[in-house]
């Protein structure tokens, strides 16, 4: 297990690997940003020295180059012997000593850059192992060359998964300091020993986030023209017995159309794109799903839209480029590809989630087939996952939740029955204990209790959509490499001024809607007088109110470092 420790004078950043026996430290030279490798009688013992656990990598910023680190971590658990840990704090440290070489304006973009990285580091889902590749699924694994196991943890990880890769450029151009460089996956891990009929096994839970078009709900969606789907996410669902291991992979990602999905105060409008030819879009389409073959095999395309209101637009176009695939001469493609529309909302309407029967008796022969990864305790290949389902929703929460984790529990049950650990019989659903790691997930019993959650849950979402989400799409094109900071540059796009209008009648309609509140609890001397006062700042609110719901687009929080052309 690497450890690492960090030694920082005025001109160099030394860091040293802790491991028994190993001598060597990574030099950073803070003014000419070289990066060698030395050994640890190097180090000045003028040195202030910290403890880490990782270079996160390096970033360029106004001021110029910044180092980022991991400073603490969690233990999740340990994965066939190698520890998984969870980066819970960073610290982002400047090359340069002083910032007096920086204008005002300068100073400014700086700082709001910084705040964009450490918005990024801030949010919950950075993983890494410091001896285990958790960028690849187990039968991925499986099926690698004894060369690729002789590869470098950055070398050999799938670049979909690295969100440190952009960072880790420097670095990973430099393979004899590739152990000082860590992969780092973006999404969640989960582990639990478990033990039913009195054996025990390790249920583990890997959701993998892509880092190619990485965004915001409403401004990244839909597939790009080399084929990348927003907020692609693999999950793979692992158990481990008895040195047998079993994965069970899906994949999700938003609505995959060329479908443009335009933001407003108060609703999604839906309009067919003006700015892809119908050839690139089916292009990208079509290359999308190329890889998704090459990668997982057969695809199974679970819609779950509605079909009909706002995203029936959206449904009609899947299912029509999917249909424009079939009617094609791709015939490898179509072979392997097929399309089912289930209307989540429309059948499971009114709390009916029994009805979720329905989409897994439509899949369950075809959920047979596609099978899942098994190895024994040989190391021996018993059976291949030959496809996966591919759930896809308006922004990759609820329904895609619901149904992985239904399709999850059925391979799961398949899986324990073929190891021993259920009997003949059995259900999983039986077993309480075991259903207790289920209970915050999405199963086919929902409860008020989960309905209240969703719509406070939606009400977080809504003000994050609208007052926050240009910073945040922001922050993670700056963090992924999409937007470069160029300190030579002119006209900074951080510095576009914003019209008085835009704070004001937010603040004018709280005051009013506040005064109205005030008014109906402090009456009057007469009850004409408190109607007179009710009714002025009533219409006040309610005034200002429509006029930025008429303005929705101008009062909305949105990106500034890549255009939205470039995005949608």
């Amino acid at each position: 297990m690497l450890k690492f420790r960090m030694h920082i004078t005025p001109e160099k950043f030394y860091v040293e690997a802790c491991d028994d026996g190993a001598d060597d430290v990574l030099i950073i030279d803070r003014v000419s940003t070289e990066v060698t490798l030395s050994v640890k009688k190097d180090i000045p013992p003028s040195a202030v020295t910290r403890p880490i656990f990782g270079i996160l990598g390096t970033i360029h910023l106004v001021a110029g180059n910044y180092l980022l680190v991991i400073t603490k971590k969690k233990k999740i658990g340990e994965f066939f012997n190698h520890v998984i840990w969870k980066a819970i704090d960073f610290d982002v440290l400047s090359y340069k000593k002083t910032m007096l070489h920086l204008t005002d304006i300068q100073l400014q973009d700086n700082k709001t850059f910084l705040a964009m990285i450490n918005h990024v580091l801030s949010v919950d889902g950075f993983y890494f192992s410091t001896t285990y590749d958790l960028t690849h699924t187990l039968q991925r694994l499986s099926n690698t060359s004894p060369e690729f196991q002789e590869m470098s943890l950055l070398e050999r990880a799938d670049q979909r998964f690295v969100w440190n890769g952009h960072l880790l450029r420097e670095l990973s151009a430099q393979p004899e300091v590739h152990r000082f460089a860590l992969p780092v996956l973006y999404g969640f891990i989960t582990m639990h020993s478990c033990s039913i009929n009195g054996k025990y096994f390790d249920w583990i839970l890997i959701s993998r986030r892509s880092c190619f078009r990485a965004g915001v709900r409403y401004y990244v969606r839909g597939i790009d023209s080399e084929g990348h789907a927003a907020n692609f996410v693999e999950t793979e669902q692992i158990v481990h017995y008895n040195g047998s291991r079993a994965s069970f992979v899906q994949a999700n990602s938003r609505i995959n159309t060329t479908v443009l999905v335009s933001k407003t105060k108060s609703q999604v409008q839906t309009t067919a794109t003006d700015q892809q030819s119908s050839k690139s879009c089916m292009d990208g389409f079509q290359r999308h799903f190329d890889s998704q073959i090459i990668i997982y095999g057969k695809q199974v395309i679970i819609n779950l839209v509605n079909q009909k209101g706002s995203e029936k637009p959206l449904e009609q176009a899947f299912a029509t480029m999917v249909s424009s695939l079939a009617n094609g001469m791709i015939r490898y493609l179509t072979r392997n590809l097929l399309y089912i529309a289930f209307d989540f909302h429309k059948e499971c309407k009114n709390m009916r989630w029994d009805r979720l029967s329905i989409l897994l008796d439509q899949v369950a022969e075809m959920q047979d087939e596609l099978s899942y990864f098994l190895v024994d305790s040989d190391g021996k290949v018993v059976t291949n996952q030959e496809g996966v389902f591919r759930s896809n929703c308006m922004d990759c929460l609820d329904r895609t939740n619901v149904i992985q984790s239904l399709l999850a529990r059925r391979s799961l049950q398949a899986q324990l029955q073929r190891l021993g650990v259920l009997h003949v019989g059995q259900k999983l659903e039986e077993q309480d204990e075991f259903e207790k790691i289920y209970k915050n997930g999405r199963t086919g019993k929902r409860t008020q209790l989960g309905l209240i959650m969703d719509g406070w849950n939606s009400l977080i979402r809504y003000y994050k959509n609208n007052f926050s989400d240009g910073f945040r799409q922001d922050s993670i094109d700056l963090f992924l490499g999409n937007y470069s900071v160029d300190e030579l540059e002119s006209h900074s796009p951080l510095s576009v001024p914003r019209d008085l209008k835009f704070l004001a009648l937010p603040i004018i309609m709280v005051v009013a809607f506040s005064m109205c509140i005030i008014c109906l609890l402090m009456a009057g001397d007469t009850w004409t007088e408190t109607l007179a006062y009710v009714l002025f700042w009533g219409v006040a609110s309610i005034g200002t109110f429509f006029i930025i719901l008429y303005n929705g687009k101008d009062f909305v929080d949105a990106p500034r470092l890549v255009q939205k052309e470039k995005i949608d």
